[in-house]
Parts: C-alpha cells; structure tokens; sequence
C-alpha cells in the first residue's frame, strides 16, 4: 500500500514539473509551480521527512510563486510607464 501512495506522489510530481515547463504565461507558470510545491510537500510526507516537507511547503509553494509574481508585476508596471514616456 506504501509503495503504491509513494508510486502516485511521483507521478503528480512528474506532471506538476512538466506542466510547470511548458506553460508560457509566467502568472500562470509561478501556480503551477506552487502546485508543484505541494505536491513535493505531500512526497516528502509520505517519504516520511516532515522537516524537509515543511521546509517545502513553506519556500517551493509561498515564498517563491510569491516573489515570482511580485517580479512579474514589477515588470510590467515598469513596461507600462516607460511606454507612456515615449
């Protein structure tokens, strides 16, 4: 039973990684990548490694989707204001 919970854990991981890979849009692209980091969290925990899922938890699916879509939206502003300059 084990086996097959870790079995399914690793497929959602390989999926959440793929999708995250080929989605273009970078809003979109830092979800997924917070989906990704709750699907490692839950590998972890079923790897038996609740410290390194926390850790996950806490950096792969807040910390860093975050900062990416504060960066995004940084960008654009910053491409909308230099556009009305010219």
């Amino acid at each position: 039973m084990a086996d097959a919970v870790i079995v399914v854990a690793l497929v959602l991981v390989a999926v959440s990684a793929t999708a995250a890979v080929a989605v273009r849009d970078p809003v979109r692209q830092a979800l997924v990548l917070a989906v990704l980091g709750v699907v490692l969290a839950v590998l972890f925990t079923v790897l038996q490694a609740p410290d390194v899922a926390l850790s996950q938890l806490a950096v792969g699916s807040a910390l860093t989707p975050l900062l990416l879509l504060l960066a995004v939206h940084k960008v654009k502003r910053r491409g909308r204001k230099e556009g009305r300059h010219r």
